[in-house]
């Protein structure tokens, strides 16, 4: 066990092996000819402390924890690029055909049309990796000129972004790993294989659930939303591209016939009266309480996998509404209508609807 000593500790401790018949105090030739080598001892022990705690996955971080879970096969996950629905008008505002290559920017990022999706309609990927590729939505502009071309909108997203995995992300998946071997299509080996895919934020596993054979696998998009039909998609061909046939084409072993889904959004209005502090406003806070009872929500999306259905709370609602400066107080919130807390569906995530307030 390692143990950290000071430059009193190491000082004291050589200070002991000389003999008291020789001046030992402050100033002393024997005092300064010792002090400097224990001080660079007392550096010695600082270095030899951040090396031990990098040397274990629950206090290691960057480089020296991806090594560590290496080791196990559990590779750090790779920014990644986000995928969007362009969607492209000409003359009369009628849907027009892109070249696939071309390109187009909106804000700080560039997007790369990629394939097709319909008249008019394609997939457009980011040309920067992370969580920016999710976050733009409006007008893009063409970097090189397309003839015919009149409007370009930016659309939803397909396949989110991902920024390079954190540290703590990879340490739980780590031990997730480790105290809970994937074997041979078990709950473990599901939740493995289809968490670490692109766009994938969570897996929820249902065995059996039509049957034996059967496996129904919900997902929720890396970004806590619910995915879009291209990610279940996509998803659906790399598991079990032949749901119905158990011919373990895909990641599903054989005999398992395997269902991908998403989660459904359920539409949360809240309604509440705040007293707010002299001075303020509703309009002045509207935005602020909007958004700190988003962050509660969000919270619940991501912890949605392991709960079996998540309860969205009116206390916890009040909690974050009394956040925000200008908030004194909180009272009589109702959740679509009811003063009650709203329990989802195992396949269910919160999303807020309207915010109605009241003085």
């Amino acid at each position: 066990m390692y143990e950290a000593m000071t430059f009193d500790a190491i000082l004291g401790r050589m200070l002991e092996k000389v003999s008291n018949d020789i001046d030992k105090r402050p100033g002393s030739v024997i005092y300064d000819a010792l002090a400097p080598a224990a001080a660079e001892l007392a550096q010695l022990y600082a270095t030899l402390g951040v090396n031990y705690n990098l040397s274990f996955a629950d206090t290691a971080s960057g480089e020296e924890l991806s090594r560590r879970t290496a080791e196990f096969g559990v590779n750090r996950e790779k920014a990644t690029k986000a995928q969007r629905k362009g969607i492209f008008y000409g003359a009369s505002n009628a849907l027009m055909d892109v070249p696939i290559g071309s390109r187009f920017s909106i804000g700080v990022v560039n997007f790369t049309a990629v394939s097709k999706i319909s008249a008019g309609v394609y997939a457009l990927e980011c040309e920067t990796a992370g969580i920016i590729g999710n976050q733009q939505f409006g007008t893009l502009l063409p970097i090189q000129f397309i003839s015919g071309l009149s409007r370009a909108e930016l659309g939803e997203v397909l396949i989110p972004g991902e920024d390079e995995e954190a540290d703590d992300a990879l340490r739980a998946r780590y031990y997730e790993e480790v105290n809970a071997p994937a074997f041979g299509g078990n709950m473990a080996d599901y939740k493995q294989k289809i968490g670490a895919m692109h766009g994938v934020g969570a897996v929820k596993v249902f065995p059996a659930w039509q049957g034996g054979g059967t496996v129904k696998c919900a997902i929720i998009a890396s970004d806590w939303n619910a995915p879009s039909t291209a990610l279940v998609s996509e998803v659906q061909k790399v598991v079990d591209p032949l749901p119905q046939s158990g011919q373990g084409i895909g990641t599903a072993p054989i005999g398992h016939k395997v269902t991908v889904a998403g989660v459904r959004d359920s539409q949360l209005d809240v309604k509440t009266t705040v007293t707010l502090a002299a001075g303020v406003t509703i309009g002045s806070v509207q935005e602020a309480i909007s958004v700190a009872i988003e962050d509660y929500l969000l919270k619940l999306r991501k912890d949605w996998a392991t709960q079996e259905g998540l309860i969205v709370r009116i206390a916890l609602i009040e909690a974050a509404i009394l956040t925000v400066p200008g908030v004194i107080d909180v009272t009589g919130t109702e959740l679509n209508n009811s003063k009650m807390n709203v329990t989802l569906g195992l396949e269910e995530i919160p999303r807020l609807g309207t915010v109605d307030l009241h003085v």
